[in-house]
């Protein structure tokens, strides 16, 4: 064919550098030709095909140091073959068997491996660039010179989370390099449906951000531009915009096809096929004879068949229910550290932030992230004094982007540091809703890699705060498997399960009542101590009727219960809801044999919905009446005093409790 890629002879590479790269390059142009074939058989399920962009994969991945981490897409086969993954273990995970990385619970590229320094995409894309963020901070403050490369598509420049994660990396500083694959569609929308910008490395521009086009189907170039700006980058470190000028030669996955794409843009990009190019440039340049070109397919050829072979031979998956429960979170020996005698009356917000405070100094590289909460000390003061303690390295202000921030969090996690997220308000988090319901909680299940992170949610009404700054929003998050969500009640629970969770491997969802910030004193055992997640505490003993609840609700019981003394009623404060206190409630509930559960969330779809659906189902024999819900109106929250008196199930919860009593 004719060479339509042009070469520069002058690239001071060696022979055997040029010879290793189009070896790399054409290992996964034959993988993906074998694959196909399979895929025909169907002998694999879905097939996404990098042919024609291989050169990108290969360039990038090699220009790292093998400690340095990547983060692929769908179509970057080439990150993995020249990490050197075994070729059995990546067919093994597309055939879902257990010897690849996700134990058959993810398909085809959705996978990450610490072995290798990679990490898998998800498929919204976005929250992978927010990650590297996490990871190139992390590579910043242990000041190891290390670059991070994370990759998505012309497609997905236009999430907000690209945004998002390329504005966080250059107000920060680092040093991540965002590898957009400009292959022409995105699925069958076209570029110029999707930007309107000439080159996508114009967007640079509005971030500060220094970039460039380089040549996809180039290997030379991508090879040689990536080596010289990842070494720059080492030793001042930044982020760097690359865009890739590519093709996508074959459909989105291959049951899309292309009919959709123009004939003549076909032919034009096929004439510029990054391998066959190559291999004719090295051929005219004396470098790849036929014998060695022959002996590189032989050699690949027999070791994917060997490998398909090991892969086809492993047994299936059996399915063991113990095992997929418990891969649900990262297990723990938790270390119960008791608290001391000596006490302090302070504030439901001082023991917050004195918890904080003791785990920043347990942990010294504990990094809390969030809006404000540097030198203003964040919007409730709970960081006040810190910068000034522990610096801003670690005590880091945001940009408003909860999103890039969740996974900048899952980053630094990825890459050995614990983060603490303060959400501003816990009704901001449907704005990185995304990544902590798919990438935070999915990830120990997906790929055994945990995710620690804690995220504090300021949370509820009482404070005429309105529709936007006053949900109690748990019930979003307890029905997400891989999640912990904690919600304490008293100052002194409160302190002690902070630390509990951020030395908890697993993500933590951590919701502090706005109301009893300032309004709720209680003696505080001064020191570092921790208070174990997953245990209710029961705080008044009964045999009439249970009451169970959390957070604003237990103050609304305890406050009832002064007028209903001859009544004899036990109060289950759960502390945590997910994961529940069962057995505890199960055995209140048995010896009193009516039960009430009170929250403040609106009553369809929350929590006390599905206690009342256990203790229904595993008590109900042991009930006297029907269990009782007690809750807010299914409205959104309003701001004026007395509609949101109206709104909150406090108003009717003294009636409730008699109306049960007298059942």
């Amino acid at each position: 064919m004719s060479q339509k890629i042009e070469y520069n002879s002058n690239n001071n590479l060696d022979k055997s550098t040029l010879l290793k790269l189009y070896k790399s390059i054409l290992k996964p142009r034959l993988i993906e030709e074998k694959m196909l074939i399979l895929l025909r058989q169907g002998k694999i399920s879905k097939w996404f095909s990098g042919i024609g962009q291989e050169a990108i994969s290969i360039g990038v991945t090699l220009a790292l140091e093998k400690d340095e981490y990547i983060l692929p897409m769908h179509r970057n086969l080439g990150v993995f073959t020249a990490r050197e993954i075994p070729l059995y273990r990546l067919f093994s995970q597309w055939q879902g068997k257990m010897n690849g990385f996700t134990k058959g619970r993810d398909r085809s590229f959705h996978f990450g491996t610490q072995e290798y320094n990679i990490v898998g995409m998800i498929s919204h894309l976005g929250p992978q660039l927010g990650i590297a963020d996490g990871i190139a901070l992390a590579n910043k403050l242990k000041n190891n010179n290390k670059v991070c490369a994370v990759f998505t598509g012309e497609g997905g420049t236009s999430e907000g989370d690209f945004h998002e994660a390329l504005n966080v990396a250059s107000v920060w500083e680092l040093p991540v390099l965002f590898c957009v694959e400009n292959n022409g569609y995105g699925l069958s929308t076209p570029t110029t449906e999707q930007f309107k910008c000439k080159d996508i490395a114009d967007k640079g521009i509005g971030y500060g951000m220094e970039s460039h086009i380089i040549d996809g189907n180039n290997i030379l170039e991508v090879y040689t531009k990536v080596s010289e700006i990842a070494e720059s980058v080492r030793k001042k470190p930044r982020p760097i915009l690359l865009e890739f000028k590519t093709f996508r030669m074959r459909g989105h996955e291959e049951a899309s096809g292309t009919k959709y794409v123009p004939q003549d843009l076909l032919d034009t990009w096929a004439a510029k096929d990054p391998l066959e190019n190559y291999q004719e440039y090295l051929k005219s340049e004396g470098i790849l004879s036929e014998e060695i070109e022959v002996s590189y397919r032989k050699e690949i050829t027999d070791e994917i068949n060997e490998h398909l072979k090991l892969a086809f031979d492993e047994e299936k998956i059996i399915p063991n229910l113990e095992t997929e429960i418990n891969d649900v979170y990262k297990s723990y020996n938790y270390e119960g550290l008791e608290p001391s005698n000596k006490k302090t009356k302070i504030r439901f917000v001082d023991a917050i932030s004195d918890g904080l405070k003791a785990s920043m100094e347990k942990h010294a590289d504990l990094v809390i992230m969030g809006q404000d909460i540097a030198e203003y000390g964040g919007a409730f003061k709970i960081t006040d004094g810190f910068v000034d303690a522990f610096g801003k390295e670690r005590v880091r202000n945001t940009p408003i982007c909860e999103s890039a921030i969740v996974s900048a969090a899952y980053g630094l996690s990825i890459n050995g540091i614990k983060a603490v997220m303060e959400m501003q308000f816990a009704d901001f988090s449907s704005s990185g809703f995304n990544p902590i319901v798919n990438l935070l909680a999915k990830s120990h299940y997906r790929w055994s890699e945990n995710a620690d992170v804690v995220i504090r949610m300021p949370c509820g009404a009482g404070v005429g705060a309105g529709p936007f700054h006053s949900q109690t929003n748990e019930a979003w998050f307890t029905k997400t498997p891989g999640l912990k969500v904690v919600y304490p009640a008293f100052p002194q629970d409160a302190k002690g399960l902070l630390t509990a969770a951020i030395n908890d491997p697993n993500p933590v969802l951590f919701f502090e009542h706005k109301g009893l910030y300032r309004s709720l004193y209680q003696e505080v055992s001064e020191g570092y101590y921790t208070t174990e997640i997953g245990k209710a505490a029961i705080l008044k003993e009964g045999n009439q009727i249970t009451i169970i609840s959390y957070g604003a609700g237990i103050h609304w019981t305890l406050d009832i219960l002064e007028k209903l003394s001859e009544i004899s009623i036990e109060v289950i404060d759960l502390r945590t809801l997910q994961p529940l206190d069962i057995e505890t409630i199960y055995k209140s509930v048995r010896k009193t044999g009516k039960v009430m559960v009170v929250q403040e969330d609106s009553m369809f779809g929350g929590i006390a919905s599905d206690i009342s659906a256990l203790i229904t189902e595993n008590c109900f024999e042991s009930l006297d009446a029907p269990v009782k819900r007690v809750a807010s109106l299914d409205t959104p929250i309003p701001f004026q005093s007395d509609l949101e008196h109206q709104y909150l199930g406090k108003s009717n919860l003294e009636k409730a409790i008699q109306d049960l009593h007298n059942y």
